[in-house]
């Protein structure tokens, strides 16, 4: 009988939880166009931040006359500074740090980057900090002609990596003036790589016919269920060359000084290595380099994201209501069947 209980429960809670959802559905199509392209622009002032973070460990660490002794100093600082103001040179940090096989950060890439083209002068510098293991051609091919659009408006480009710009994120790096990476980063793998699974033979074995239409010698040179012939595998191979190519002529205009027989291999480098061979300037953390920046200019890190529409934020908290309903529900049900239901407990 518990056992049918709970299962009404969950029928009568699952009922409630659609009519809910079906009112909240209303709701969101009145609203939705409305917040549908919202962005939100976050600017931090890095040196700000520095300072906050200083003043707080001070507060922490030092005695009474030691902290009354660097308020007065600062407070002296602070007095000769307005006496004699001195306009630091702008430094600006991106991040591209979520780069997946489709480089689907680069759309919010151009939108800060397009921010950092309205306020930038000329001379000053963009400081990105890159990580991705590449991905798919023209999504990279965007995200590193983004960056040339900086370096063509006249200001400073470096690139940071600390983890790994291999393929796809070395092309975004090699657009820089300078690339600084950490000791153990991964670097290179200047190549082109395509993998195809190919059913053919498994369709033919249980004999069913594949057929496909095109117009054209080379619309569809290898399928994944077509009959490879020579004639289509061999353009193939003769595209993958041509991207390589590409790629290659584009890594040689931003860094000529590449023994391009060496580095476009395919194969990829840790820091020191890649130091030696060129593929990168400097060795050192991201953090090291823009805290060094700190001292002689005004960094500030700017962020544009998408805005969660109304509908977008319902979404999740229905998702995550119905999620908590069917967990206690079911907890409800083990509970009941449980052979220590009647047990005493301490």
């Amino acid at each position: 009988m518990d056992f049918l209980n709970s299962i009404g429960l969950f029928f009568f809670q699952t009922l409630i939880i659609v009519i809910g959802i079906i009112a909240v559905i209303l709701t969101i199509a009145s609203v939705a166009i409305k917040n549908k392209n919202q962005k939100t622009v976050d600017l931090e002032i890095l040196n700000d931040k520095i300072n906050d973070q200083k003043n707080a460990l001070n507060s922490l660490l030092l005695d009474e006359a030691e902290l009354k002794a660097e308020k007065k100093r600062l407070k002296k600082e602070a007095k000769l500074k307005d006496k004699n103001p001195e306009k630091k040179p702008r430094a600006y940090v991106l991040d591209f740090l979520k780069g997946d096989v489709n480089a689907s950060h680069v759309d919010q890439f151009k939108e800060e980057i397009n921010a950092i083209l309205t306020i930038a002068q000329k001379d000053e510098e963009v400081i990105i900090q890159v990580e991705s293991p590449g991905g798919i051609v023209h999504g990279y091919g965007l995200a590193a002609a983004q960056i040339l659009r900086l370096r063509d408006a006249g200001l400073k480009v470096t690139i940071c990596v600390d983890k790994v710009a291999a393929s796809g994120g070395y092309m975004m790096a090699c657009v820089a003036h300078q690339i600084i990476c950490s000791p153990f980063a991964i670097i290179g793998s200047i190549g082109v790589v395509a993998q195809v699974p190919n059913f053919n033979k498994l369709l033919k074995k249980h004999d069913v016919d594949y057929k496909e239409y095109t117009a054209g010698d080379f619309k569809r040179t290898i399928s994944i269920f077509g009959e490879i012939t020579e004639k289509g595998e061999q353009k193939f191979l003769e595209q993958l060359e041509a991207t390589h190519h590409l790629f290659k002529s584009f890594v040689s205009r931003f860094r000529p000084q590449l023994d391009l027989a060496k580095v476009a291999t395919g194969e990829y480098w840790f820091g020191q290595d890649a130091l030696k061979l060129g593929l990168v300037d400097q060795i050192q953390t991201s953090d090291d380099y823009i805290l060094g920046k700190i001292q002689s200019h005004r960094v500030v890190k700017i962020s544009i994201e998408k805005k969660p529409s109304l509908s977008e934020k319902i979404s999740q908290l229905v998702s995550a209501t119905v999620s908590l309903s069917l967990q206690k529900t079911f907890q409800r049900i083990e509970e009941s069947n449980s052979p220590t239901k009647h047990l005493e407990k301490f």
